[in-house]
């Protein structure tokens, strides 16, 4: 397919999500003295009936760190539900809380508050998401191969348009999440070895049922219609990728960048030259661009979440429910048999 070249839209972190190094480093201190006083966490790591405690940045790493730690962890998700995860910024207990964790699971790049955080924190048992797969620029448009298998397949010869920097949306390709899920196991053995050999079972676990889903994409994206979906923010280009769809967003990598003019223009012809029939939107970010662009159109909206969080309106319980229901909605847009 073609794609017509558009001005570039900024990647997040935008401006007003910064948080200065002092104003971290001031929110540690008082975290830190905060916790002393009342936290029911020990000097080593540990809650008081003996778990390791495990600080999560959102919801996919804590999820992560629940279903590889098992019984032997106590997990605090920095992210509350319903809160949009690009915006987070930190308490000065929530920063404080990093420096007495026995593990902390986050992905740099996603959060800057989170970042500058964790590289004060001190902590020796860090599992950073990003540096446990290879990362990719996607931009407002990611053409997919058609989809191959193995660790690295369907990921060689794309076409990126408008790069808006590292993608951090790696646990929307379950192969890759299942790369990660090993390399927090390994962080979670070396701050608790006597639990090592249960991390590893737990993660092999995980990476099996993540290897099914895989396979339940493949096999339900087969004989469609379309491989072209329009959602409101970047979050799918490793999904498109893998099994090889075109996404096409109407934003940045930030669920909150506002297109451009030029932009909505393709997006409209776009629509018509591929016959796009839905719109999809999320339930975090703001769904009025995604529904303003379907009602000029004539089109259809739904929701294809990004998983960066659970809540009542999550169309299921967990990573895999929310992520089943995705592939239903993308097998009724695109039209599949």
């Amino acid at each position: 397919m073609s794609v017509m070249n558009v001005r570039p839209i900024r990647p997040f972190p935008s401006s007003r999500r910064r948080i200065t190094t002092a104003a971290v480093a001031l929110a540690a201190t008082l975290g830190l003295v905060t916790l002393s006083a009342c936290s029911a966490v020990s000097s080593d790591g540990r809650t008081e009936d003996g778990k390791l405690k495990v600080v999560a940045s959102f919801y996919p790493m804590e999820f992560l760190a629940q279903e590889i730690g098992g019984e032997h962890v106590s997990v605090t998700g920095l992210t509350k539900p319903g809160v949009e995860p690009h915006d987070l910024e930190l308490t000065p207990r929530q920063t404080g809380s990093l420096a007495d964790a026995g593990a902390i699971v986050y992905l740099k790049g996603l959060q800057p508050a989170v970042d500058t955080a964790v590289d004060q924190s001190g902590n020796k048992h860090v599992a950073d998401a990003a540096s446990l797969t290879r990362l990719e620029e996607h931009g407002t448009a990611v053409e997919g191969d058609e989809p191959g298998h193995g660790e690295e397949g369907a990921h060689e010869g794309h076409e990126h348009h408008e790069a808006g920097g590292a993608d951090p949306h790696v646990w929307l390709d379950p192969l890759k999440y299942a790369e990660v899920a090993k390399g927090v196991a390994k962080t979670l053995g070396s701050a608790d070895p006597d639990h090592a050999r249960d991390y590893d079972k737990n993660a092999a676990a995980l990476a099996d049922r993540l290897h099914a889903l895989d396979r339940k994409y493949t096999e339900g994206l087969k004989n469609r219609a379309s491989g072209v979906f329009v959602t409101t923010h970047a979050a799918f280009g490793y999904l498109a990728e893998r099994y090889g769809l075109d996404q096409e967003a109407i934003g940045g990598l930030d669920p909150e960048s506002e297109p451009s003019a030029a932009r909505m223009k393709d997006l409209h012809a776009l629509v018509k030259d591929h016959h796009v029939g839905t719109v999809f939107f999320e339930t975090l970010a703001s769904p009025k661009t995604a529904r303003t662009l379907a009602k000029d159109l004539g089109l259809r909206t739904d929701v294809l979440d990004p998983v960066e969080g659970i809540t009542d309106d999550s169309k299921g319980r967990d990573y895999f429910g929310v992520m089943e229901s995705n592939l239903t909605a993308l097998q009724k847009a695109l039209g599949t048999k």
